[in-house]
């Protein structure tokens, strides 16, 4: 067990990856030239290419609307507690009409909590086809938790809880470092640092088109951020006043070196940023891609983040990398008024960006070496608060890829109930799955060692399931 252990074992990845880059002389991050170490590290990058997808949805997603009780005994009892008045739903329970085209079958007759049934959002037609071909797959009430806690425990506060529940800033940062707000280092980053010597450029390992995000941060590894259409430019350095002569001066007070350590550091930040706006427009300008992202209805911002994305890992060669973690995101998911309609517009948005990039991965050959997935602040309460829903904990998300065990569940389904042992009040869902398991399973399938996980995961010690199954090697 690593229990006790994690922040010890944690320090020596570190310190054993720093020697590593030492001997290969990383003072830089960009063009580092190491191709062909990967023997140095205990990463197991392999020969091919993999690279993992975070879907962040800001705001805190309503779980309950995403997969919907369709059997009649919990559907019931899902309208009751949503304010609806019975199969024809209301409040913030959907009709149940409405869900007979979305019922989710999974495979091999998977028997879930008191036989519920589940169907998926009714705006989400594609996910429920990628479900039923098994490329998609559901994790049901997962959260942040330090160790397995029971209803008498959260309680009773007799065992350590993730800090500061409930609140936006600190949950989003805890599901992406396990910290609240204020951590400098996010689980794709660690995984970054490990993965960066698979890559002979390793600042094109970790890339946002998402924005800033503790996620992506490492110890070793910085965030490449990337806009919707390409590499971000310094604005100003091809004809600054309409003059060339202008712009070569300004490239030249921008990169000139500097004896003070301070204007020495940014200015090799700057230098890096403007070589790698090239290095990366000239890769993007040989891709080109048949799938369509663009909606029937009109712009969808997180497409658009996939599509770049998208042509990023079709650029992979000529980036020079082999293991990438990627980073989108999109909001709107606070809803705590108006939650009938702007969810559904949310999710829909979701279903198509998703499904588009899925598409995306299969026509570049890499749907197998491809894994997005959603995360969130937290879920929300099942009881409905009139119009929307308020904060939760626990909540579901998606798996989507090739390699994707997927037509089927994991975790475990919760009660639909406001009493049960598995909510701690107002259908607030205690997880059931930590996103430490959430996080190894991940990390386990991009190649990252057994005994480096708790680099990634610092609590995943205490629980016993750092392989969840939801993917299958390849």
């Amino acid at each position: 067990m690593f229990i006790g252990k994690s922040e010890e074992i944690s320090r020596r990845a570190f310190m054993r990856r720093s020697s590593q880059m030492a001997a290969v002389g990383a003072a830089s991050s960009y063009a580092m030239g190491l191709a062909g170490i990967g023997e140095l590290a205990a990463f197991n990058a392999g020969n091919d290419y993999k690279a993992l997808v975070c879907i962040f949805l800001y705001g805190g997603n309503d779980h309950a609307n995403l997969f919907i009780p369709f059997d009649a005994s919990n559907y019931a009892a899902y309208s009751e507690i949503r304010g609806g008045n019975g199969e024809a739903g209301g409040g913030v329970a959907l009709p149940r009409a409405d869900l007979a085209g979305s019922v989710l079958n999974p495979a091999n007759n998977q028997t879930l909590t008191n036989d519920i049934q589940y169907a998926l959002a009714p705006t989400m037609p594609r996910m429920k086809a990628r479900f039923d071909e098994g490329a998609m797959a559901p994790l049901l009430n997962v959260g942040p938790l330090q160790t397995p806690t029971s209803r008498q425990q959260y309680q009773d506060r007799t065992v350590p809880l993730p800090p500061k529940l409930f609140s936006h800033n600190d949950q989003q940062s805890t599901w992406m470092s396990s910290q609240p707000e204020g951590a400098v280092t996010g689980w794709g980053g660690k995984m970054g640092d490990l993965a960066q010597t698979a890559n002979t450029n390793a600042l094109f390992t970790n890339i946002s088109s998402g924005g800033n995000a503790v996620f992506l941060a490492g110890q070793n590894t910085l965030t490449y951020q990337i806009s919707s259409r390409g590499a971000v430019r310094v604005d100003g350095l091809d004809r600054l006043y309409r003059s060339d002569a202008a712009g070569d001066a300004l490239r030249t007070l921008l990169t000139q070196n500097s004896n003070h350590l301070l204007e020495a550091d940014h200015t090799n930040v700057t230098r890096r940023s403007i070589e790698a706006e090239q290095f990366v427009s000239n890769g993007l300008d040989g891709v080109s891609l048949n799938t369509n992202f663009t909606p029937a209805e009109g712009n969808n911002r997180l497409a658009s983040q996939l599509e770049i994305v998208a042509r990023l890992i079709a650029a992979r060669s000529s980036l020079g990398v082999r293991r990438q973690v990627f980073f989108v995101s999109t909001g709107g998911y606070d809803n705590h008024d108006g939650l009938i309609g702007q969810h559904g517009n949310l999710l829909a948005q979701l279903d198509f960006a998703m499904d588009a990039f899925y598409q995306a991965t299969v026509e570049l050959g890499v749907a197998d070496k491809v894994t997005s997935f959603t995360a969130s602040d937290f879920g929300r309460t099942l009881a409905s608060n009139g119009d929307g829903s308020d904060h939760g904990w626990g909540g579901h998300h998606m798996i989507l890829g090739g390699a994707v065990n997927g037509g089927q569940f994991f975790g475990q389904a919760p009660a639909v109930s406001l009493d049960t042992d598995d909510q701690v009040g107002r259908g607030r869902l205690l997880p059931a799955v930590s996103v430490d398991e959430y996080s190894t399973t991940l990390a386990q399938w991009f190649g990252v060692e057994a005994s480096e996980l708790p680099s990634i995961a610092p609590n995943i010690g205490r629980f016993n399931n750092p392989d969840l199954g939801f993917l299958r090697a390849t």
